[in-house]
């Protein structure tokens, strides 16, 4: 929803995967939104593209930031599937762009099952993207938010054994909840539900290489009404207390196995100021 559509004052209803309309707040910026926008897509409304151009006009890079944080999803889940990984829940999947998770996952693994979770409406809108996939294998989408996880592993055992070991996939997502919400606790207590053997695969925004321009960034969102919490190498870390490091443990996000994948173009040109890593429940 670009160019010339012009948003409702308070919403919009759409019509979900299987026919129910939604209402989607166009009167305010979705960071779900603002990736699609900085990928390039088409659904996203003018608010959330005015306050993606400020971004823009504070760094030309944020566009390759969401493209290095795609990739290392890509990267990620080739390598999962290739350890034997057949079940993936990923939270915060944001608007459909291909190749998406379980398309990735099922080209290694075409019996690989995979339930996708976002508390964005216009996700669940167009969510029948992300229902085709291979006839051996699986997928599932959960209208829920990552703050209410109870929610979210009740939903997602539909579709995934949760005796089995789960890939649970949080890319460019914490850095939306605030500590007072208790992000790494939400983190400990979806772990907690999954056995032994899962892995716990995320990126987060950081301010460890450029404090002045991120503090800046964090200022218009907050006044766009989007609030990001730039954590340290040592809080990203936290995240991962009690698991065990894949290689090369948590590193700048394109740099985490770039032989995986091809580069992002740009990537190189600059600090990307964020970190990535993937690591086993023992």
């Amino acid at each position: 929803m670009t160019g010339q559509d012009t948003p409702l004052d308070h919403g919009q209803d759409v019509a979900g995967p299987t026919g129910p309309s939604v209402l989607i707040d166009t009167s305010k910026p979705h960071p779900a939104r603002m990736y699609d926008w900085y990928l390039g897509g088409k659904d996203n409304y003018p608010v959330d593209e005015e306050l993606g151009r400020q971004m823009l006009a504070l760094d030309p890079r944020v566009p390759v930031m969401a493209r290095v944080n795609r990739a290392f999803m890509h990267r990620a889940t080739r390598w999962l599937a290739g350890q034997g990984i057949r079940q993936f829940l990923d939270i915060g999947t944001g608007i459909p762009t291909e190749p998406n998770l379980h398309q990735v996952a099922q080209e290694v693994a075409p019996d690989a099952r995979v339930v996708y979770c976002d508390n964005d409406p216009i996700v669940l809108a167009h969510a029948a993207a992300l229902l085709h996939g291979t006839p051996q294998g699986a997928t599932d989408y959960l209208q829920a938010d990552v703050r209410d996880p109870d929610t979210i592993l009740e939903g997602a055992r539909r579709t995934l054994d949760l005796t089995r070991p789960v890939a649970l996939s949080l890319i460019a997502l914490l850095h939306f909840v605030p500590d007072e919400d208790g992000a790494h606790d939400l983190v400990r207590r979806l772990l907690a539900a999954l056995p032994s053997g899962s892995y716990l695969v995320m990126t987060h925004a950081t301010a460890d290489f450029t404090p002045e321009e991120s503090a800046v960034a964090t200022e218009k969102l907050k006044a766009g009404g989007v609030t990001l919490t730039l954590r340290s190498r040592e809080e990203f870390a936290r995240f991962f207390d009690g698991l065990e490091l894949v290689e090369p443990g948590v590193e700048v996000v394109h740099r985490w196995h770039p032989e995986l994948g091809e580069p992002v173009p740009g990537q190189d040109d600059g600090v990307i100021p964020g970190y990535g890593a993937v690591a086993r429940k023992p």
